[in-house]
């Protein structure tokens, strides 16, 4: 079939290469005309691995990134509580890592463009028309073409899902927001770290040999917003007080090092995700906070469901996406409700080991097969 997918990010690019190793015919569509990605680090779950696996992608995300297994819970003092560790789900597939998300993108892009998938930049949709036989599109530089189907995989604040699907949520901000910084990596450091119990819970994720993210989340006034000039010295106070390797970072941070703050915000789409033969996919259906880490390895996950979906005869492509809707939901809306559910425990204060077993326990439920 010939399918648009509209989004180049982690969900959009999984979508194409997952169609694109089914057959298919993709235009992959992205609205920046440098097809660029921000952001520091990105913590990638067993589950994540075992979908990147299924794509191609896991040998060059180990040799890019970071492999470790399991991580260390600690107070924010730096006291040693527990061990949290993480299932190894298939023979070869590391518990979990992390890398660079501009190395992943680039990764995924590589993988893209090795698969002769067309992509096409500075582009987003202006209209959708569909009928029984396919979906009329006109592009938002005039193009028009007809397609079989289209994937809306373009973001929180999805064009296609505006176009299409009557009833679609809002965003809603969470009360948190997520501090982010990447520098260099600290000698000895094996395993991913998280800090709980206190007012601003955080952890600490290795990204290559050389290089970690730390991420903290603080409250957040609903509207507000932390100007890039401050959020160095903002960072470096809130650090105050905590021991172990944060303590290491708030002395070795650098004016030079990436720092970004974030309000937290999540919307889980009603179902289905599927109207005739337009579908969406990854934060345009059901975008979390990042406390199960798991948002990118839902949106891949995603795009293998579709593809497998797809793939099955005698079948219309509505039906189809219907029973990718179908399959997809649960599952998504456990990683939403468990991560947001997760924030308001720590915005109330909740001990440590109650944070930590709420937290393992969603992984050990992502850790079953999609």
């Amino acid at each position: 079939m010939k399918i648009l997918v509209v989004g180049g990010g982690i969900g959009g690019m999984s979508a194409a290469i997952a169609l694109a190793q089914s057959g298919h015919e993709i235009e992959l569509i992205d609205i920046d005309p440098a097809w660029r990605v921000y952001g520091a680090g990105i913590t990638i779950t067993g589950p994540t691995l075992r979908a990147y696996r299924r794509l191609g992608m896991l040998e060059a995300i180990k040799a890019q990134g970071a492999i470790t297994n399991g991580a260390r819970i600690f107070a924010s003092d730096g006291t040693f509580l527990n061990q949290l560790d993480e299932p190894v789900l298939e023979e070869g597939l590391p518990a979990t890592g992390g890398i660079m998300r501009p190395v992943l993108h680039r990764i995924m892009q590589q993988r893209v463009k090795m698969l002769d998938i067309n992509v096409q930049l500075g582009l987003t949709v202006d209209s959708l028309a569909q009928d029984d036989t396919g979906v009329s599109v006109t592009f938002s530089d005039g193009r028009r073409d007809r397609m079989d189907l289209v994937i809306g995989a373009d973001g929180i604040l999805s064009r296609v899902r505006s176009l299409i699907f009557p009833g679609q949520l809002e965003p809603q901000e969470t009360g948190q927001a997520c501090w982010r910084i990447s520098m260099k990596r600290p000698a000895g450091f094996e395993r991913g770290e998280f800090y709980l119990g206190g007012a601003a819970p955080a952890g600490i994720t290795a990204c290559s040999p050389t290089e970690i993210y730390m991420w903290m989340l603080t409250r957040h006034e609903p509207g507000s917003w932390m100007p890039d000039d401050e959020a160095f010295d903002r960072l470096h106070a809130e650090l105050a007080g905590y021991g172990g390797t944060i303590a290491w970072i708030r002395e070795n941070m650098q004016r030079s090092d990436w720092v970004n703050y974030r309000p937290l915000a999540a919307v889980l789409q009603p179902e289905p995700w599927a109207i005739g033969r337009i579908a969406l996919l990854g934060d345009a259906a059901h975008a979390t906070t990042p406390h199960l880490a798991s948002g990118a390895g839902m949106a891949v996950e995603d795009a293998l469901v579709l593809a497998e979906e797809l793939a099955l005869a005698d079948r219309s492509v509505s039906a189809s996406l219907l029973a990718y809707s179908a399959r997809r939901f649960p599952r998504c809306r456990d990683v939403v409700e468990t991560s947001v559910g997760v924030g308001n425990m720590q915005l109330d204060g909740a001990p440590a080991e109650v944070v930590g077993s709420h937290i393992g326990a969603g992984l050990h439920r992502l850790a079953a097969e999609y």
